[in-house]
């Protein structure tokens, strides 16, 4: 899929996000090996520590579904630069999806394409746990 219809659909998916206290939308597109799009936005209650996050909506939607391979994420917001993930989200995104393109939209219809290693260079992963048990 292009980066920018996988860009369109996070911009859809930004109208669906619930930023009850923040008012700061964003929105995910989670494309999956297959072809299948798995949207999300960020959903916040009063307790700030339950609220979640666009990117960690969608991934949690697709494995929920039975999907294990991904290709990119694409994420749009209300900032007016392009929006990363945030720390919890890459890590997440690092788990469960691996090196997948994070493609990233700002209000004027750009986008920006980093791999996640890019953006988690020194990430904790399934290694550390195993050589930690040695």
């Amino acid at each position: 899929m292009d980066p920018k219809l996988l860009a369109e659909k996070a911009v859809e998916a930004k109208s669906r996000a619930l930023p009850t206290y923040s008012k700061f939308h964003v929105g995910a597109a989670l494309l999956c090996e297959n072809g299948n799009v798995y949207l999300g936005g960020n959903i916040e209650t009063s307790s700030y520590g339950l609220t979640i996050c666009a990117e960690r909506t969608a991934v949690f939607k697709a494995i929920s579904e039975g999907e294990r391979s991904f290709k990119a994420i694409a994420i749009a917001s209300d900032a007016p630069g392009f929006c990363p993930p945030c720390g919890a989200c890459r890590q997440v995104l690092s788990d469960l999806c691996g090196n997948i393109d994070v493609i990233m939209i700002n209000h004027k219809n750009e986008i920006d394409v980093k791999k996640l290693d890019e953006l988690l260079p020194y990430a904790f992963k399934d290694d550390d746990l195993s050589s930690a048990n040695k």
